[in-house]
């Protein structure tokens, strides 16, 4: 088996155990590994880690390896933190290492080197072959209408629509990667949403932010409770019946999310031990019957809508309008600024089947986020480009 089907090959049970815990000396910061109290402690003091960063995801994703690691400068201070996760290469000694949406460090710093040459050389020691990692900073923003009026021009990729915003650090941060010989994965190589959708609130009750909904979703909202669908919150139990509704969804829709019950349950599991409420789920009924569910991430003060499912029948009474319109209430009642409704495709043309979700999503008159994306630094530069040669032609 080629080094570079390493994300397509389960992991052996008998791989080698990774090495001894180091400290890896800069002159002003080290990476060393973190307890995962000690990770979960500095993710919580900071507040702003997406979910991905966090310990439990480790326990989420089964068949890698993880490490906590953590900057620590000449007061030995925690000053940033990485949840990285390691697939084992096939055949030869070497790792495959991933950041998702990490690291969480100070992007605004101008010498980044700072943090990454230490970062590299603890993954050198641990023979990892690619290290890829997911700045969490955004890059370019679409306001909900400027989608909507490129769409009306019959553009057909956000790639040809001017942003109503690029973000300076963003930007600033893609140059400095490239300076430093990171590149990115690539257009449709990256395992995280490089297109997301978010609702800011700034500074406005929740009525006003359903007023500035479209019609067609402030109609939903009270057909909805003219129907008399109920919200209310699910348990671990209602796990089964969530998945169901899923394996329609995606019947219905064409695609395939590619997993199965006891990844839902173990991620419900993992996230709500580590902190009680992390997940949560949404369930929407009418009549006594289950018509749709989604599932809500919290950490810090961040929230994030991951999955929504729904029947085949009862769609008319709109069971994922009055969901939406629920986490949003709720949302907003704990004081978070921004709603992150997470995936969309940048693909704008109406003809294209994943173009529905970000239609649905535009009708909360939000915005498109273009994240930095996920980069790549060859730690072996022939097993690096091995791997890159297998992924342009999978």
């Amino acid at each position: 088996m080629s080094v570079v089907m390493l994300l397509t090959a389960p992991t052996s049970p008998n791989a080698p155990a990774a090495a001894p815990p180091i400290a890896v000396p800069h002159p002003a910061l080290r990476v060393a590994r973190l307890t995962p109290e000690e990770h979960l402690a500095h993710l919580d003091g900071r507040g702003d880690a997406g979910f991905l960063q966090y310990p439990s995801w480790a326990v989420v994703k089964e068949g890698w390896r993880s490490e906590g690691l953590g900057w620590f400068d000449a007061n030995g201070t925690v000053v940033g933190a990485a949840l990285v996760l390691y697939r084992k290469a096939p055949k030869v000694p070497y790792w495959f290492a991933y950041l998702p949406e990490g690291p969480v460090i100070d992007w605004t710093d101008p010498n980044p080197r700072r943090w990454l040459d230490p970062l590299i050389e603890h993954m050198r020691a641990r023979h990892v072959f690619t290290v890829r990692m997911g700045p969490p900073l955004a890059h370019r923003r679409w306001r909900a209408q400027t989608v909507k009026d490129a769409v009306r021009q019959g553009l057909k990729h956000l790639d040809r629509v001017t942003p109503d915003e690029i973000d300076p650090l963003g930007a600033t941060v893609a140059l400095r990667l490239g300076d430093l010989g990171w590149r990115t994965s690539g257009d449709g190589a990256d395992a995280q949403p490089r297109y997301t959708f978010e609702v800011p609130f700034e500074g406005r009750s929740a009525n006003e932010v359903r007023a500035g909904f479209n019609t067609e979703w402030k109609r939903a909202i009270a057909k909805a409770g003219k129907s008399g669908v109920d919200i209310a919150l699910g348990d671990y139990e209602d796990l089964p019946a969530f998945f169901e509704l899923l394996q329609a969804t995606e019947r219905r829709n064409g695609f395939r999310l590619g997993r199965e019950l006891p990844y839902y349950q173990r991620q419900y599991r993992a996230l709500n031990a580590e902190s009680r409420g992390r997940m949560r789920l949404y369930l929407a009924r009418s009549e006594g019957r289950l018509l749709a569910a989604h599932t809500l991430i919290s950490a810090g003060s961040r929230v994030w809508y991951q999955t929504g499912a729904s029947t085949d029948h009862g769609r008319g009474v709109r069971p994922s309008h009055a969901l939406q319109w629920r986490l949003i209430q709720d949302v907003h009642e704990r004081g978070i600024a921004v709603y992150d409704m997470r995936g969309v495709s940048p693909v704008i043309d109406p003809d294209d089947r994943l173009f529905g979700v970000l239609r649905w999503k535009l009708g909360t008159n939000g915005r498109v986020v273009e994240n930095l994306g996920e980069w790549e630094f060859p730690v072996v530069p022939a097993l690096h480009k091995a791997f890159r040669t297998y992924l342009s032609i999978r």
